[in-house]
């Protein structure tokens, strides 16, 4: 019996399967200073525990999306190892803050499985949850990705594509217990604009721009664990190492923090689409687009529906074609959910 681990194939899958994936991470301060380091993310929330615990939280959080990217990381050996290339999410929340300290592990429920007309490929559909040591969910999101198959002959399975919320509820989100903007610093969070402050179909161009460069994209593909092998093996894609998506996306996120200082937690995940690839090379930049807005009944915090887009290079405000097909300078397309002080 071989003793390595090839990664599954398309044919591999079933439905209803369940992945419980290696290997649990405990997670401490080091990840929010190499967040740090990585991204030029200065959110206050996830940068100082006084301003955190000012806001009803016992600490400062990491990152929601450094969670994240832990959470997916466990998933790759068993999902995307094989994957020419992670295709959307959708029905992502964020149920509970992740603490320096807190244990990490990964959970997936095989949820659709659908063999494209070229037969040589098919797309998986997993709804994978991230678990604390105390065995409570943290987060949970559906993807689908497009995964090689290794015989080619073998027959295709029933065809099953999940049905999923094209948008997340106000009442599905999930505010941290003890969150409370009545107090909120302004000044420290660097920009006065409150949910009040911003308009369904407003735009916001982020100005700024980051060079992804080969290193710092390697460093967090290894950070998370991400082994998919374009990301690594550029035999496996000799036109170069694909930029791992999460990283597109923190990338942006933190872009937005000029016009969006105070969109502070991230708690929900409506849809996303890595709309092209990205490599070493490529200066990333970031629009949004304010899609709605919510109450949450909880003290001086409200909900703003967001799309987050990055571009490399493109100009702002440009998304689609006249065929309504993505711009070939888009990136990423993010939509979700983000509390922000009323």
């Amino acid at each position: 019996m071989a003793k390595t681990n090839p990664g599954r194939f398309f044919e591999d899958y079933a439905v209803g399967q369940v992945l419980h994936h290696a290997v649990p991470r405990t997670v401490t301060n080091g990840e929010r200073a190499l967040y740090h380091a990585l991204y030029p993310a200065r959110h206050a929330l996830y940068s100082s525990d006084a301003f955190a615990q000012a806001c009803g939280l016992p600490g400062s959080p990491i990152d929601d999306l450094a969670a994240f990217h832990v959470v997916f990381g466990k998933t790759v050996p068993d999902v995307s190892l094989n994957a020419v290339a992670n295709l959307g999410y959708a029905e992502g929340r964020w149920l509970k803050p992740v603490y320096a300290g807190d244990t990490l592990r990964s959970v997936s429920e095989v949820i659709g499985l659908k063999q494209n007309s070229n037969g040589k490929t098919g797309v998986v559909y997993v709804r994978t949850r991230g678990l604390n040591q105390r065995d409570e969910t943290v987060m949970e999101y559906v993807r689908w990705v497009m995964v090689r198959k290794r015989d080619l002959e073998a027959p295709a399975p029933e065809t099953v594509v999940p049905e999923l919320k094209k948008a997340l509820a106000p009442a599905d989100l999930v505010v941290p217990e003890g969150l409370d903007f009545s107090t909120y610093d302004f000044a420290l969070a660097g920009e006065p604009h409150r949910w009040g402050d911003y308009a369904v179909g407003e735009t916001i161009d982020h100005v700024d721009g980051v060079t992804v460069e080969e290193a710092e994209h390697m460093l967090a593909t290894r950070l998370w664990q991400n082994t998919a092998k374009v990301h690594f093996d550029l035999t496996f894609r000799p036109e170069g190492r694909l930029i791992y998506g999460g990283h597109v996306i923190s990338m942006a996120r933190a872009l937005s923090f000029n016009g969006l200082a105070n969109a502070q937690m991230i708690v929900g995940l409506n849809g996303g689409a890595h709309a092209n690839p990205c490599f070493a090379g490529d200066t990333i930049k970031a629009w949004s687009e304010v899609l709605d807005k919510a109450e949450t009944g909880v003290p001086g915090v409200g909900a703003l529906r967001l799309r987050l887009v990055a571009t490399k290079g493109g100009a702002p405000f440009e998304l689609r074609d006249e065929a309504g097909k993505y711009r070939p300078d888009v990136l990423l397309d993010l939509d979700y959910w983000a509390l922000m002080p009323v």
